[in-house]
């Protein structure tokens, strides 16, 4: 069995928090990716690295910057990290999520009547 480096812990630890923040299974995010979920397990447990091509991938993927993965630092506000993905889309994305945030304001303002 090989031995864990830190740094694939860390890199690990946070791929998975990221990618269960976004909402995607172990399955769904490998096929995204281009990767085998057995392969996405291991680098989420830190048994493996990930290269910088599929890091690249998954950032892109995830809408984050790698600082996210690479840097535990302090805990970000979910606002600024929600800011930050929609900073990513492009403007015909942008406008679809922009859309879908609108509704949800006009729904909890109805919830709330």
């Amino acid at each position: 069995m090989k031995e864990k480096k830190d740094i694939n812990i860390l890199v690990g630890a946070n791929i998975k928090r990221e990618r269960e923040k976004a909402g995607y299974t172990q399955e769904r995010f490998s096929e995204m990716i281009g990767i085998g979920t057995k392969s996405l397990s291991a680098i989420e447990r830190g048994t493996v690295g990930v290269s910088l091509s599929l890091l690249v991938k998954i950032c892109s993927t995830l809408c984050i910057s790698s600082n996210v993965l690479l840097f535990e630092g302090t805990p970000r506000n979910d606002v600024q990290s929600i800011t930050e993905r929609l900073e990513r889309l492009s403007p015909q994305q942008f406008d679809i999520a922009n859309s879908v945030i609108c509704k949800l304001f006009e729904a909890f303002t109805l919830n709330n009547e």
